[in-house]
């Protein structure tokens, strides 16, 4: 099988880690102060907790799918 049996795992954990940093990430170091139309002075916080917890879950589980 193309890059083995647990592809879909390893894909899960690499979005849901992505997910989880970028969404923390986007709380602890807002943007620059130089904005355009549309830009927001922050992100949402709790679109962003919510989609940092999201993320969380699906690392750990592909984590724990992949220890097993």
């Amino acid at each position: 099988m193309f890059l083995g049996e647990n592809l879909l795992s390893y894909l899960i954990l690499a979005l849901g880690g992505a997910l989880a940093v970028g969404n923390i990430l986007a709380l602890v170091k807002p943007p620059p102060a130089t904005k355009q139309d549309g830009d927001l002075e922050r992100a949402p916080v709790m679109r962003s907790v919510v989609m940092a917890g999201i993320g969380t879950v699906a690392a750990l589980w592909a984590l724990a799918s992949l220890v097993k």
